[in-house]
């Protein structure tokens, strides 16, 4: 067997088959064969020794392949660690990285769908909606981004079933956790409403609009025929310029437009019952939708104040059957029509063209100036005018009109 040992073998691996197991064998069978002569030529000697087998060298015994995986003795260990360690290294890298990159992503999802627009939408929740329902109803009316998110933030906050039925105000410039705190909080949601003197039916279709009304809900309002003392002599043919009261009101988020009009009816029709101003109109020779027309060219006309003196001009030419002469009457209806603004536009609004009082009010007019038509100031001024410092320049004549102009109204006298 020391015999067999010394021999050398073939380190290469063959793939084919099993390896063939070592049979024992006799000494005769592992004599080593006679080297074969090489043929040598005449004339020629042998100048170098044939070469020998390898002889094994102690301590450096061929190793045998694994049998079972065929392949290479396998590295060390210190290097397979190494390989292990990096490896967990990585993946937790890579998880993090995952991590954060959610995190970003679900925070931006919390955010305004758009803070820039300010605009309220009333939303209401039918009572039994489920929270995957108000979830995609708010996806629809454009106030959250994602579904998933509101949910998923819902349950954070522990108020995923806490979420109230109602009508609410929302705007798309809350962000999901806002509008979360909105929908459960359990408050009555109120909202407050405020029209302007001096503003047009179009100025306050405005208003609604911003407060989170529909086009279709208003204009079917503004279109409605309306059964209030407040409209005992508007010719059927007005519309609702000049009806609605300027204040600021409160009301619930489930008040129809219909309801808020009806509200500023009965709140103008108080207005003019505790201030006795029906008696005052009449005591002017006008009647209540009369007294409501005088008063919205006075509140267009008074930039400076003087409400009383103003009304003291216009009832004087009124009832004298000249011209008003009012400015603001003629670009009333060329703003509405859509026109440019010309002095002798030919219209019943344009009272430097036609006597007496435009078709219909032109603006909201305010308690102070329906207050003057009842009661104006003394005097017989004929003529006035708003000069570029704002202050009101009153004059008997034509001629001391035209001096005021000439002195206090270079700049705004020639606008049109």
């Amino acid at each position: 067997m020391d015999e067999f040992r010394r021999t050398p073998v073939n380190r290469v691996a063959q793939p084919q088959g099993p390896r063939p197991q070592p049979q024992a064998v006799s000494p005769s069978q592992t004599q080593p064969q006679a080297p074969v002569q090489p043929i040598l030529r005449p004339g020629h000697a042998r100048a170098t020794p044939l070469p020998q087998p390898p002889q094994p060298v102690a301590g450096l015994e061929p190793q045998p392949l694994d049998s079972a995986a065929n392949t290479l003795p396998k590295p060390p260990k210190k290097r397979k660690k190494k390989v292990i360690i990096w490896s967990i290294v990585g993946l937790f890298i890579a998880f993090a990285v995952a991590i954060a990159g959610a995190f970003v992503w679900f925070n931006a999802q919390l955010a305004p769908v758009d803070s820039s627009v300010t605009d309220k939408k009333v939303v209401t929740i039918q009572s039994g909606t489920t929270p995957d329902g108000i979830a995609k109803l708010l996806k629809d009316e454009g106030l959250i981004r994602n579904q998933d998110v509101f949910l998923l933030q819902a349950r954070i906050d522990g108020v995923q079933n806490k979420l109230q039925a109602g009508a609410y105000r929302l705007s798309p410039s809350e962000s999901t956790p806002e509008i979360i705190e909105h929908l459960s909080n359990g408050k009555v949601d109120t909202f407050t409403i405020t029209f302007l003197p001096g503003k047009t039916v179009a100025d306050n279709k405005k208003v609604f609009k911003q407060a989170g009304y529909g086009d279709d809900e208003i204009n079917e309002a503004f279109a409605a025929q309306y059964t209030s003392p407040l409209f005992e002599d508007k010719p059927a043919s007005a519309d609702l310029e000049g009806y609605i009261f300027a204040d600021t009101f409160s009301f619930g988020t489930d008040t129809t437009v219909k309801q808020v009009l009806e509200f500023t009816f009965d709140h103008y029709y108080k207005q003019i019952q505790s201030n006795n101003l029906i008696e005052g109109f009449k005591a002017q020779g006008l009647t209540l939708f009369q007294g409501i027309n005088m008063a919205s060219i006075i509140e267009k006309e008074a930039v400076g104040g003087d409400e009383k003196q103003i009304a003291q001009v216009f009832l004087l030419r009124y009832k004298k059957g000249e011209m008003l002469g009012s400015d603001p009457t003629y670009q009333y209806i060329t703003d509405k029509l859509g026109v440019p603004r010309d002095l002798n536009y030919d219209s019943p609004y344009n009272t430097r063209r036609y006597t007496g009082l435009p078709p219909t009010p032109i603006a909201v007019p305010s308690l102070k100036a329906l207050e003057a038509v009842a009661n104006p100031a003394e005097g017989d001024f004929m003529y006035f005018l708003s000069g570029d410092d704002n202050i009101t320049y009153f004059s008997k004549t034509f001629a001391e009109h035209e001096a005021n102009i000439a002195k206090h109204c270079k700049i705004k006298c020639l606008a049109l």
